[in-house]
């Protein structure tokens, strides 16, 4: 049986959610990056439940919403760094992994046995709702089959989960479109883990210039120090073909900017990388059911442009892709 689909911004289906939420359920809700499947992060037994939903690795951390600073500091240590990073960008499309509390509430498995916790106060008005009414952290995953293409709609989530999650709250399409930028702060290091819906540049203009993840924090055969960080991740069925000129033929062709009129979809006709984010995986979903393989124009890294490039990167990985 399908979960019900209610509007976010009714009172009822808020107080329905967190109902469901307190009693150890799966709901989905919307955030301004993508939509997240959401579950009391302090609760093993509902993160199980998010880790089974999803097929996701145990050892694949997850990410604790919380309403703001003030409630992130019970979660992990903050740094004048990390602190000065949530005046800038909180709330917002930034997660911080910062030392563990050792009195903090988000359990074992949602940090999957790390001695960091991932934290993100959102800003969208569903999910700000959900959590004042909650009152504690929700990990909160992108509400998708693990490695598949994030949800960015109502109808998406219920594509991919809505057999198993109990609840999905519908604000229309996901604002951003690309999940939240990872940020690790050490001390005052700082190290961007995930590229994502907040810019590089404006990181590193509150930030200074960031750290390169090292070999520890890339996920290959070991666990990932952060989410969103496995590999092969993001992925449409279909093969890809990532700086395609042009499409071969079998190939659906999605374009980017000015001089794609053959393309079957264009992530932004104008070359806006905002544009594009908003319709990278909406897009992505849609070819998705037509081909067996898509050629994906080249995107440039500006801007929102890197983390455009890193899905697709992670998207294609295993799928027989090859460039241009």
């Amino acid at each position: 049986m399908s979960a019900p689909i209610l509007p976010a911004d009714s009172p009822d289906a808020i107080a329905r959610a967190v109902e469901i939420l307190r009693g150890g359920g799966l709901a989905a809700i919307p955030t301004e990056t993508v939509y997240g499947l959401a579950a009391d992060a302090a609760n093993p037994e509902a993160v199980a439940r998010i880790f089974a939903a999803k097929g996701r690795p145990g050892f694949n951390p997850l990410i604790a919403h919380v309403a703001g600073l003030e409630a992130a500091k019970a979660e992990g240590v903050f740094s004048p760094l990390a602190e000065k990073l949530t005046a800038a960008f909180w709330p917002g499309p930034l997660t911080l992994v910062v030392p563990r509390r050792a009195d903090g509430t988000v359990c074992e498995a949602a940090r999957a046995g790390l001695e960091t916790v991932a934290l993100r106060a959102p800003t969208h008005p569903a999910a700000r709702a959900v959590l004042a009414a909650f009152g504690g952290p929700l990990a909160a995953p992108s509400a998708n089959p693990s490695g598949r293409t994030s949800a960015t709609t109502a109808q998406h989530v219920a594509e991919g989960l809505g057999d198993v999650v109990d609840i999905i709250l519908d604000a229309g399409p996901s604002p951003i479109g690309l999940e939240s930028a990872v940020v690790a702060v050490e001390g005052e290091i700082a190290t961007l883990l995930r590229p994502g819906g907040l810019a590089r540049a404006a990181i590193e203009a509150v930030a200074g210039p960031l750290a390169a993840a090292g070999e520890a924090h890339n996920a290959g055969g070991s666990a990932p120090a952060s989410p969103g960080m496995l590999l092969r991740h993001y992925a449409p069925k279909a093969a890809l073909r990532l700086n395609a000129a042009a499409p071969e033929p079998g190939e659906g062709f999605l374009g980017f900017g000015p001089g794609c009129e053959d393309a079957d979809l264009n992530l932004s006709p104008s070359g806006d990388a905002d544009e594009a984010a908003r319709n990278l995986f909406a897009y992505l979903r849609a070819l998705d059911g037509r081909f067996s393989r898509i050629a994906v124009a080249a995107i440039p890294e500006d801007g929102l442009g890197e983390a455009i490039n890193d899905r697709l990167r992670r998207a294609a990985r295993g799928t027989g892709e090859r460039d241009g």
